[in-house]
């Protein structure tokens, strides 16, 4: 590309000129007042998937699907930036724990989640679910009653 003018260039291949893409029609500077009442535009949100309540209904209803036990559902909305909910629940074995996480990645993909990241599928003992503003733990019962998420997370504030 060769330098033309100040502002505009010219294309060394075809000789389209540039100039004039990047400017306004008047030519003149916008003056404060007139970009006080321009036009503004809110940016729009990063992601189109399902809200933070969407991912909950869907991560309930297909914990239910799959007979997993003693879901609760804590709200952390205030307490942490990980995410807006957590949900713990139990499977019966190494097989229905592995089985309920699967489905539950499959379901939340085809609802339009993306980036879901899953840990523990192999072992099968706590598979944890992370689903962006919904956390899922799904745990075996012994494992469940060891590490006591529940109790943790539902805690209210210590006083000293």
């Amino acid at each position: 590309m060769e330098r033309v003018e100040q502002n505009s260039y010219v294309n060394d291949v075809g000789g389209n000129s540039r100039a004039g893409c990047n400017e306004r029609k008047g030519k003149q500077p916008l003056s404060k007042p007139a970009l006080s009442r321009a036009s503004r535009r809110l940016p729009e949100p990063i992601s189109r998937g399902p809200s933070a309540k969407e991912t909950l209904r869907t991560v309930l209803a297909r914990l239910e699907d799959m007979k997993a036990e003693d879901s609760v559902t804590i709200d952390l909305k205030g307490k942490s930036s990980i995410g807006d909910y957590m949900v713990v629940t139990t499977g019966r074995s190494h097989v229905h724990v592995a089985a309920i996480a699967d489905n539950l990645v499959k379901d939340l993909k085809c609802a339009g989640l993306r980036g879901v990241r899953v840990e523990g599928m192999r072992q099968g003992d706590w598979v944890l679910i992370d689903a962006g503003d919904v956390i899922v733990h799904v745990f075996r019962p012994e494992v469940r009653d060891f590490y006591s998420l529940e109790k943790m997370w539902s805690a209210g504030p210590r006083t000293n």
